[in-house]
């Protein structure tokens, strides 16, 4: 997951975020209206991205501005620091930085260093799927997820993920997984045959397009 490189991308880019708070005063007044509209904004984008579950249709370019949108809110966090009384900012700003190094902001951001790509096929319907490998080193469990999103016709660069069905390498062989929608019943099927070495089959998982 490349989490030793995106820590240290993480650490680097934390560094000129402090060091944009600490030369503030010098930063031309229009640069710094510019710089608290743009975070806002980012953060902003992000928190709809997260919630609403849309995106774009490159997984690059949305993990590029998860990055972004965490050194706005970084930087956010440090100007609130220049605030009065000190002693509460600097408290403040501590408790809302530390999960910035937890592992729900840093999976995603690791992302950006995945050398691999993502084959997307389309299934009618507006309707398109990928399948996208996990796994944890630790226990060795290993799988893949179906990602089945929708691509609005009059917006084709962006997505909306539907339904996320996952599979484990211990079931089935989650590489080989596929997605079959039923637009009717608006259900999508998650199918994925067993291994060679076990017997013939596929193992199915019925869910909402929701």
């Amino acid at each position: 997951m490349n989490i030793p490189l995106t820590t240290a991308v993480l650490i680097l880019l934390s560094g000129a975020m402090l060091l944009a708070r600490i030369f503030w005063d010098s930063i031309h007044s229009r640069l710094k209206f510019s710089l608290i509209s743009a975070s806002l904004a980012l953060v902003l984008i992000q928190v709809f991205f997260a919630a609403s579950k849309w995106g774009t249709t490159s997984d690059r370019l949305n993990v590029f501005i998860n990055w972004l949108a965490v050194a706005a809110y970084e930087l956010l966090v440090l100007l609130f620091t220049r605030l009065s009384p000190r002693w509460l900012t600097y408290f403040s700003a501590t408790i809302l930085l530390i999960p910035v190094f937890g592992a729900s902001i840093m999976l995603p951001l690791a992302e950006l260093f995945d050398p691999s790509s993502y084959k997307t096929v389309p299934i009618g319907n507006n309707l398109f799927y990928e399948v996208k490998p996990w796994g944890n080193p630790g226990s060795g469990n290993k799988g893949a997820d179906l990602i089945v999103s929708y691509r609005p016709p009059i917006a084709p660069f962006l997505r909306h993920k539907v339904r996320i069905i996952p599979f484990n390498d211990r079931e089935c062989n989650s590489n080989a997984a596929i997605a079959i929608p039923f637009p009717a019943t608006k259900t999508v099927l998650g199918r994925c045959p067993r291994w060679p070495s076990e017997s013939e089959g596929t193992v199915d998982k019925l869910f909402p397009l929701s």
